[in-house]
């Protein structure tokens, strides 16, 4: 059935969802009948994903498949937890805007790239956000873009280790624990840490069930059981702010970049944006050719992505949903949109 036919069923069936439901101490879990879930659907869907994972509706687990305890590195798909800590230190007050320049906290980017009119002291948190800093090509911050894990290093270390304070030794007990997963009640005890202090550190480990909080906090606009965990504007600001479809991608033509830098794994100019890339969140928008990022899924589907695909959380506000899976065989945007179909198809109204 067609995701729009799906869920003008579920609005045209004149029941809402029921009352916001939150974990405790653990998942409250149901059978997935209970929440308008067919459970033979979610068979064929958990079959086509593998790994592990699972799937919460109206705030209840109500499928998981796999170890859904088992914590493990998710990729790119930690981005979106830079971002939540960007927004959430505009609220403490540690930065002024999204637009004030990263140089003064990283006063070595003041010194980059003479030739090019020191293009670098132009960046602002946003452009490190959305991956259009262009930080170690040619174009100029906002000009194009370059997704980074160079870039995303820098974000990280800038936003950690300067900002909020911390080292990578202190990040979890000072930063991601109290002012974030301790909040969610997370279970397994997520780390910012995944290798060690020493490899690739800012690499988010974390169990998928645990993922799952994270974005049931987002689909619940940044509450969480009666706690305002971060401001609805700014989770409505993350996830709704796409790079506009018509940005070029960067032609990859290196420029300098501080001396010693580090990646967060990969290399730079990785993938386009293709309309989707709002705050490290990939979003279910449109390309340069106007043809939908994940046109089985609802459109306003946005979601966390590691390696492709095959570490993820996404969520389907208009359905009330939300899925994390890890380890799975889900490669690229289409076999993503086909797992997405094959949830969608899973939701009897």
């Amino acid at each position: 059935m067609p995701v729009a036919i799906v869920v003008a069923l579920v609005a045209a069936a004149g029941v809402g969802p029921p009352e916001p439901a939150f974990p405790g101490a653990t998942w409250e879990r149901c059978a997935p009948q209970a929440v308008g879930l067919s459970a033979p659907r979610l068979d064929a869907f958990r079959d086509y994903v593998a790994g592990r994972g699972c799937v919460v509706r109206h705030g209840t687990l109500a499928y998981a498949w796999g170890d859904i305890a088992r914590r493990a590195d998710v990729a790119s798909a930690c981005k979106p937890w830079f971002t939540h800590f960007l927004f959430r230190a505009l609220e403490e007050g540690k930065i002024e805007s999204v637009e004030s320049p990263v140089a003064a906290l990283e006063p070595r980017l003041r010194e980059l790239n003479a030739a090019l009119g020191f293009k670098d002291r132009g960046i602002r948190w946003r452009h490190l956000a959305c991956q259009t800093s262009c930080y170690g090509v040619r174009e100029r911050p906002g000009e194009a873009f370059d997704y980074s894990d160079y870039q995303i290093a820098l974000f990280a270390d800038t936003l950690f280790l300067r900002v909020w304070g911390a080292t990578w030794e202190t990040v979890d007990d000072d930063v991601l624990h109290p002012m974030l997963t301790d909040l969610l009640g997370c279970e397994d005890r997520p780390t910012l840490t995944a290798f060690g202090v020493h490899d690739r550190p800012a690499r988010l480990a974390i169990s998928v069930r645990d993922f799952a909080r994270f974005g049931l906090l987002y689909l619940r606009h940044g509450e969480w059981n009666g706690v305002r965990v971060i401001r609805a504007e700014h989770v409505a600001r993350a996830t709704t702010s796409a790079v506009v479809p018509d940005l070029p991608r960067t032609t990859g033509e290196q420029a300098e970049m501080i001396r010693g830098q580090r990646s967060l794994g990969g290399g730079n100019n990785q993938t386009d944006h293709f309309g989707s890339y709002s705050y490290a969140w990939w979003t279910n928008g449109v390309d340069r050719t106007r043809a939908r990022h994940w046109p089985a899924a609802p459109p306003d589907t946005y979601g966390a992505f590691g390696h492709g695909g095959i570490r993820a959380m996404v969520i389907l506000p208009s359905l009330d949903l939300v899925v994390s899976w890890n380890d799975a065989r889900i490669e690229g945007r289409d076999m993503e949109n086909r797992a997405l179909e094959l949830l969608v198809a899973a939701v009897t109204p």
